[in-house]
């Protein structure tokens, strides 16, 4: 910390021997094999070059080495401004004197010059990250539009979104937070849409991060913006690996969040309404859309209601109707249903788990295998009723038809606490529980403090049918 105070406040001074002295002992390349530095001369003056080795395009930088070694001492400028603007073969150069800024951009990739007799560094921005294609991303699949998704490349993000969105008003504005990590963050927001106010306010948290490192990426930065209570499960932000629907809402005002090492844009502010929408929505005809839409909104609230209310009939069987009898059960419970309930919302965790650490060429016979003990046989045994298998197969499938996993996982944590409730209190816990649902949605508040669930609250009608329905879009009413 003393370190960085003292680069702050230092500055470059003319002599190359103080210069490389100082970043031998703050990059000690001698220790760090992938800190290279050569001597090199340029027009006649003693000079030394810094770079991280995998973060500079090797061809290039050969190409600007020779062009510099071959220069000539008349053709050499005579202050550092001609030398970056006039005699520097490259697009991207820039000029530094701060140490803060300097050990900053090498750090990150930047190639940097220091040259005898002049009291700044020419940075040279060659680099090049290690980084995978842009392939459509496993979790947020579409059966139409585009197949590409973000990439840990946060320059390959940017341009995902620019290519489509050509626009003078959008913007990408850079950021960075960490003490140690000095984090690259974009913040993309369309100037003449977005809420200012908001945005400055996104700006001054993100400036007063006070932490060492953003070691989990978004979701430390999103800890760190979001400070309040903790135990409401519901999400306050949405999270997107496709660039066009990221572009979309960049186009409806929001503001889209990149963290550098994460394959994914964070969404602010969001709704509920907009934790549900999903792309595949608007690339099918409107009435297709509206299906798909309301078919989640439906299925997300069964997966919540279903075991609750299947146990409250369970203890109350003379609520059901006659010609509804069938939904009893068959057989006598060995083991209470609350606890069927509970040692299966733990299972099925305990097979995500299992599936997402089993290796490729073994996932279809241990699937099958698990079908096999974990349903046919665990019935046989007598330690689950087959209509508790089969409430909670539905549970565990219909969760897969949102996208969200945070809001999957909210409405686990809620179903458990309205099945600990009921199995305790009768109808009392039952409708206490829903009061507890309800008010956790309704009182969450966005990032932006605006209402979690609008436009419901505030009523506003025709946002509210937009929300509900997908509607034609505007360019194709006209």
């Amino acid at each position: 910390m003393q370190n960085r105070q003292e680069d702050q406040k230092s500055k470059m001074t003319t002599s190359l021997q103080q210069t490389m002295a100082y970043m031998n002992e703050r990059m000690s390349p001698d220790t760090s094999f992938d800190i290279v530095y050569r001597v090199i001369e340029v027009g006649g003056r003693q000079s030394c070059i810094y770079f991280i080795d995998g973060f500079c395009k090797d061809e290039l930088m050969m190409k600007i080495l020779q062009y510099f070694i071959d220069l000539k001492p008349a053709d050499m400028p005579e202050n550092v401004h001609e030398m970056a603007k006039k005699a520097t073969p490259y697009v991207e150069v820039d000029l530094k004197d701060s140490w803060d800024d300097i050990l900053y951009s090498i750090l990150s990739g930047v190639f940097a010059l220091f040259i005898d007799g002049f009291d700044r560094c020419i940075l040279i921005d060659s680099r090049t990250y290690p980084a995978r294609g842009v392939e459509e991303p496993d979790k947020d699949k579409t059966l139409r539009g585009s197949k590409d998704g973000f990439v840990e490349t946060i320059v390959f993000n940017t341009a995902l979104i620019r290519r489509r969105i050509r626009s003078t008003e959008l913007r990408m504005e850079m950021m960075n937070a960490g003490k140690s990590s000095r984090t690259d963050i974009v913040l993309c927001y369309m100037n003449n849409r977005v809420d200012h106010a908001f945005l400055d306010k996104i700006k001054r948290r993100i400036e007063e991060i006070q932490v060492d490192a953003l070691t989990m990426n978004q979701e430390s930065l999103a800890e760190c913006l979001y400070q309040r209570k903790w135990f409401n499960p519901f999400p306050k932000f949405k999270f997107t690996e496709r660039p066009d629907v990221a572009a979309a809402q960049v186009l409806e005002g929001d503001i889209i969040i990149l963290v550098d090492n994460s394959p994914s844009a964070m969404v602010i502010p969001t709704s509920i309404f907009d934790i549900v929408e999903e792309a595949d929505d608007y690339y099918f005809p409107p009435i297709t859309g509206t299906y798909l839409r309301l078919s989640r909104f439906i299925i997300s609230i069964l997966t919540y209601i279903m075991t609750p209310t299947f146990l409250l009939l369970m203890q109350n069987p003379d609520w059901i109707p006659e010609s509804y009898q069938f939904i009893m059960l068959q057989e006598e419970p060995n083991i209470p249903l609350i606890v069927q309930f509970l040692i299966l919302e733990l299972a099925i965790d305990g097979l995500k788990l299992a599936a997402v650490n089993t290796p490729n060429m073994l996932s279809t016979p241990l699937s099958v295998m698990a079908a096999l003990v974990l349903g046919e046989f665990s019935v046989n045994s007598g330690w689950f009723n087959s209509e508790v298998m089969l409430y909670m197969a539905f549970v565990a499938i219909a969760n897969y038809t949102q996208q969200n996993y945070e809001l999957g996982y909210a409405l686990k944590f809620m179903r458990i606490l309205n099945l600990i409730l009921t199995a305790v209190f009768g109808l009392y816990g039952y409708i206490g529980a829903l009061i507890i649902f309800v008010l956790s949605v309704v009182c969450n508040k966005t990032l932006s403090d605006k209402s979690y669930i609008y436009p419901i609250l505030p009523l506003n009608l025709r946002q509210l049918g937009k929300r509900l329905l997908r509607l034609r879009l505007p360019e194709a009413k006209k």
